[in-house]
């Protein structure tokens, strides 16, 4: 009981003060899961960011789910999603039922124009340490390039373009290139 207890608690702290969405939270829930509990390795949260952005939902309730289940199975799992979630929805209602206009708000507007910026440098924080833990490794650092390159092309052309397709076509790579190396091929 005292585990289900922690892992409430730790996303419950998490989801109460992380603004921006699961993007941000991801640094944060590397901090507190993998520095602080050691709940999984650094691996084990890139494994999860990648397997929580490729399925529905969000990412930070994904991330929680799964990290809840791997420490106490099906009642840690749902813990640790209730710890998540529930701060956000308790906010968003208590909002919606009683302030009208709530953005209209001056100093509320002011202060969600700051929230922004350190919105994108938790997402930035939370991209740069999963660089720096990527396997020095030609083909994932390649793999990871272009991509990065696509989606930045893609939003400064404000071109079509799913991120969906984007992750499919990398998976598609990445298994075409890990049956080559099955096969005896040289792509590393």
């Amino acid at each position: 009981m005292t585990l289900l207890l922690d892992l409430f608690a730790t996303f419950a702290k998490i989801g109460l003060f992380t603004f921006g969405g699961g993007y941000a939270m991801i640094s944060i829930i590397a901090r507190s899961c993998v520095e602080e509990k050691g709940w999984i390795s650094h691996d084990d949260m890139m494994n999860i960011t990648v397997i929580a952005e490729s399925t529905p939902g969000p990412i930070a309730s994904n991330c929680a789910t799964f990290v809840g289940y791997r420490q106490a199975g099906f009642w840690g799992a749902l813990w640790a999603t209730v710890g998540m979630v529930l701060p956000s929805f308790v906010i968003i209602f208590a909002i919606s039922r009683f302030l009208d206009n709530f953005l209209e708000i001056a100093i509320v507007a002011r202060a969600f124009r700051g929230i922004k910026i350190a919105v994108g440098l938790l997402i930035l924080d939370a991209g740069l340490g999963m660089v720096k833990k990527m396997p020095k490794k030609p083909f994932p650092r390649i793999m990871a390039g272009c991509a990065c390159a696509v989606m930045l092309l893609v939003n400064l052309l404000s071109w079509n373009f799913s991120s969906i397709s984007l992750m499919l076509i990398a998976g598609a790579v990445s298994l075409t290139v890990y049956l080559l190396n099955r096969k005896g091929g040289s792509v590393k």
